[in-house]
């Protein structure tokens, strides 16, 4: 599947975020915080699944 530029910088934008997540819960093990993080990124990944699939229906490039 071809896609634009745009579509790029969003997932690159949501991996970052999740990346950052997942490695403060690793860091943080055993911490509320680490929980926390865990399901923030779990829902960050859910978030860009929505995100990336809204601009595959709009985008005439990518679509």
């Amino acid at each position: 599947m071809k896609t634009c530029r745009r579509f790029t910088v969003i997932r690159e934008e949501y991996e970052r975020e999740i990346t950052f997540l997942n490695a403060h819960s690793e860091r943080h093990a055993g911490k509320p915080s680490a929980k926390s993080s865990a399901k923030h990124a779990a829902s960050t990944k859910a978030r860009m699944a929505r995100a990336l699939t809204g601009h595959v229906g709009r985008c005439p490039e990518c679509g």
